[in-house]
C-alpha cells in the first residue's frame, strides 16, 4: 500500500483534486492510478537526468497494474521550455496514438511539469494529466495550480495556459537524488510561502532548516504545508486576477534575472526567486514601507541555505540595468504598460502595487549591482 503521509484536496468543483505526499509514490504509482483512472493509457514525458533516476520505478509500477505507456524524454534545463520541445513532446503523444480520454503524466521537476502540462492542454485539444514532480521546487510550487507553459525570447513562461492536473503524486523520496544546489532552489519557494503572509512558518523555518535539508519529518510537513497555501490561494483565484500574483513574491525581479543569464545554470529559477525576494524587500524598505532589518534577516536564511542574496552572487556578467527593465516590462502581471511588483511590509505581510515607478527600480537596481558578493 501506498505511504500517504499527506493528503491536500484542491477543491475546484468538478476540476477538483488531491495532492498526495509520501514516501515511494512512485513505486505505488500504477496502483494508484488504476484505481482512480481505469482504463486509461499513459504518456510519460520526462527528462533525460529524472529518466535515469526516477523512471524505471515508475515504469515498473504500471507494468505491474497493467497499464499501458509511452516514454517521452527530453533533455533537462530551462532551455527545455521551448516551442521546439513542445512541438516534440505533442508530436509524441500523437505518434503514441494517445487519445482525448488517456492520460499525460509529468514525470520531472518544474520544467517538465510546465512543459509537459501545457502539451496536454493542447494536444487533442485537451486531455488530462498528473504531476508526478521529483524535485522540491515542482513539489511545493509549479505541480500545484494549473500553470502550464513554455519560455519565449521575451520572457519567462509567457506562452502557456490554466490546465490544471487531475493528481499530483509528490514523492519524497525523489528528493533524496537532488544535487545540494537543486534542492536549495526549491527551497526559495518554500521561504517564499512564509514572507507572503505566515510569518510564523517563516519562524518555523528557521527553526527547522536544517531537518528540511536532511530528510527529517519536517521536509514533509514543510511541502504539506506549502501545498495547502498555495490550494487556498488557487482555490480563490485560480486564473491569477487578484491575490494569486502574490505568489509572484520575488519573482518579477528573479525572471528578469533568469532571462538575462539566458536560463542556464548559471541562475537556477529558485536561485533568481531568492535574490529577487531580497531585493523585493529591499525596494520596500527604500521605499518606507517595510522595516529595512527584514531584508537583511532573509538574506541570511537564504545564505544559511545555500542561495545567493546579491547581483554579485551571479557568476559571469551581468546586463545592464536597461536590459534588466526592459525584461521586467515584460512581465506578466504588467497593466496597461504600468509596473506591477509584489512589495510588502515585512515578513508575512506582501501586497500587490501597482503604478510603481520603474524609475525608482531602476535607480534602486543601479545601487544594487554596487554591492559585493554576500559574505
Amino acid at each position: 500500500m501506498a505511504d500517504i503521509a499527506h493528503t491536500v484536496h484542491v477543491a475546484l468543483g468538478d476540476r477538483a483534486y488531491d495532492i498526495l505526499i509520501g514516501d515511494s509514490l512512485l513505486d505505488d504509482a500504477g496502483a494508484i492510478l488504476a484505481e482512480r483512472f481505469p482504463g486509461r493509457r499513459y504518456g510519460i514525458i520526462t527528462d533525460d537526468n529524472v529518466a535515469r533516476a526516477q523512471l524505471p520505478r515508475l515504469l515498473k509500477s504500471l507494468d505491474a497494474a497493467g497499464l499501458g505507456h509511452t516514454e517521452i524524454v527530453l533533455p533537462a534545463g530551462e532551455a527545455t521550455k521551448s516551442w521546439a520541445y513542445l512541438g516534440q513532446a505533442v508530436e509524441g503523444i500523437l505518434a503514441a496514438r494517445l487519445e482525448r480520454g488517456d492520460l499525460v503524466i509529468a514525470l520531472g521537476g518544474g520544467v517538465i511539469g510546465d512543459l509537459a502540462g501545457f502539451a496536454a492542454a493542447i494536444a487533442r485539444r485537451g486531455m488530462d494529466f498528473v504531476q508526478m514532480p521529483t524535485s522540491l521546487l515542482a513539489q511545493v510550487d509549479s505541480s500545484v495550480g494549473g500553470k502550464t507553459g513554455i519560455n519565449s525570447p521575451h520572457g519567462k513562461n509567457l506562452i502557456g495556459a490554466f490546465h490544471q492536473p487531475r493528481l499530483v503524486l509528490a514523492d519524497l523520496s525523489t528528493l533524496d537524488t537532488l544535487d545540494a544546489r537543486q534542492f536549495a532552489s526549491g527551497y526559495a519557494e518554500v521561504v517564499k510561502y512564509g514572507l507572503i503572509d505566515d510569518e510564523d512558518f517563516f519562524f518555523w523555518l528557521e527553526e527547522h532548516q536544517a531537518e528540511i535539508f536532511a530528510g527529517g519529518p519536517a521536509r514533509g510537513e514543510a511541502i504539506a504545508r506549502c501545498c495547502a497555501h498555495k490550494a487556498r490561494v488557487v482555490i480563490e483565484d485560480e486564473k491569477e486576477l487578484g491575490v494569486r500574483a502574490l505568489l509572484n513574491l520575488g519573482h518579477t525581479f528573479g525572471h528578469a534575472l533568469e532571462k538575462d543569464t539566458g536560463y542556464s545554470d548559471r541562475l537556477l529559477h529558485g536561485e533568481g526567486v531568492a535574490i529577487g525576494m531580497v531585493l523585493a524587500h529591499g525596494f520596500s524598505a527604500r521605499l518606507g514601507l517595510a522595516p529595512s532589518q527584514d531584508s537583511g534577516r532573509i538574506a541570511q536564511h537564504l545564505k544559511k541555505s545555500g542561495l545567493p542574496t546579491t547581483l554579485a552572487d551571479i557568476p559571469g556578467k551581468l546586463g545592464s540595468t536597461e536590459t534588466l527593465m526592459a525584461a521586467i516590462a515584460q512581465d506578466k502581471k504588467v497593466s496597461r504598460g504600468a509596473l506591477t511588483f509584489i512589495l510588502t511590509r515585512g515578513i508575512g505581510q506582501a501586497f500587490i502595487e501597482k503604478n510603481v515607478d520603474g524609475a525608482a527600480v531602476a535607480e534602486f537596481l543601479n545601487e544594487m549591482r554596487a554591492l559585493p558578493l554576500s559574505p
